[in-house]
């Protein structure tokens, strides 16, 4: 019995050690984290409250249906850089990176829906009327360490391997000008830590997001749309135009994000900045230049469980969310963010502040 019990304990050893190798290489390999439950992020900033009517579509949906009253937009523009294959090409500006297809919305919804799932995926919102679709947290297991021991005991054991790590992905959809529509994937990113010194439990927090993994996944989407392997690494690998930063200020008592750059490009930064801290995007209207979002206001007294207690915990207790609208204004080369509450007003309030500066550390 005590041979047993030691060569047990030498095995998870190893186990442990081996989890904690850095793979190389840069494959990827997801799995969702669960089928059913799904991983929260803690209510701060980058957690905001789910919405039951969220469901994947069953089938094509219509162009007309995408972002009613989405305003025209020039597909690139003259700090962008842009390089095209067919009817696909991918634009950049600084860290940040979209497609552009060629194609109407109705004719790319589902091909972009089957390419998450095909990732290893599941799909916990598509919103075909705003154009948005948000993965569940998954885990790239491509991530833990081929050594012997996982390989010998394969799939017996393969539950007790975890990177420690979990990431979601939204995708978003917008027509142009020209018919086609602009395609943008923001990633979103969580770790495992321990909660305590004494390290008894761990506990789940945000990490920043991967501009290279949003770069990955455009790449294998434009192989999804009829790019070579080769040629879309040619195309993600070319360099781009450092994008400007950002500024906090207070404008008639007001938190502002101050940009020197038109409105095309505030736009999509913002845009993408709020897709990758986490924000809920209700609806958009880019002739007014106005985000709707959700947002739950954190609650610092909160204690947060970890994974597992998130899993199978029963309670419905949940802060509401709150709405406000997130502007983008611009004069020239010059351009504002505000917040204004639900009904329009400007926003003054700490949770104001809090916006303000995370849209201002996700754009610098």
């Amino acid at each position: 019995m005590k041979a047993a019990t030691t060569r047990l304990s030498l095995l998870a050893l190893a186990m442990a050690l081996s989890a904690c190798a850095a793979l190389e290489g840069d494959k990827i390999d997801y799995k969702s984290a669960a089928k059913g439950s799904t991983l929260e992020v803690p209510p701060d900033l980058t957690q905001l409250s789910r919405d039951s009517r969220y469901a994947v579509p069953g089938g094509p949906v219509s162009a007309a249906a995408l972002q009613a009253g989405q305003a025209a937009q020039p597909s690139g523009t003259a700090n962008a850089a842009a390089l095209q294959l067919g009817d696909v090409r991918i634009e950049r500006d600084g860290n940040q990176r979209w497609l552009v297809v060629n194609r109407p919305a109705d004719k790319l919804w589902e091909p972009v829906r089957d390419f998450w799932q095909e990732n290893g995926f599941n799909l916990t919102q598509a919103e075909s009327n705003v154009g948005i679709m948000e993965t569940d947290w998954a885990e790239n297991r491509a991530k833990l360490p081929q050594d012997f021991i996982r390989s010998t005991l394969g799939k017996m054991l393969d539950s007790l391997y975890s990177t420690g790590e979990r990431d979601k992905f939204r995708t978003r959809l917008e027509r142009n000008a020209n018919g086609g529509t602009e395609i943008y994937i923001s990633h979103r990113g969580m770790i495992e830590v321990y909660g305590t010194t004494t390290k008894d439990n761990t506990v789940w927090q945000p990490r920043a997001s991967d501009p290279e993994l949003e770069t990955e996944f455009l790449r294998r989407l434009m192989v999804k749309l009829g790019v070579s392997q080769e040629q879309s690494r040619a195309i993600a690998a070319a360099p781009s135009p450092r994008a400007q930063t950002a500024r906090m200020a207070t404008v008639n008592n007001q938190p502002v994000v101050q940009l020197d750059e038109g409105f095309d490009r505030a736009w999509r930064r913002v845009g993408l900045a709020l897709d990758r801290t986490g924000f809920t995007v209700e609806d958009r209207n880019r002739n007014e230049g106005t985000y709707f979002v959700r947002y739950v206001a954190p609650n610092a007294d909160k204690k947060e469980p970890g994974f597992f207690g998130k899993l199978f915990s029963s309670s419905s207790a949940a802060t509401p969310p709150l709405k406000y609208r997130i502007v983008v204004r611009s004069q020239g080369e010059s351009t504002t963010v505000s917040v204004l509450n639900a009904a329009g007003a400007p926003e003054t309030s700490a949770n104001a502040e809090r916006i303000v500066r995370v849209i201002t550390d996700d754009l610098k």
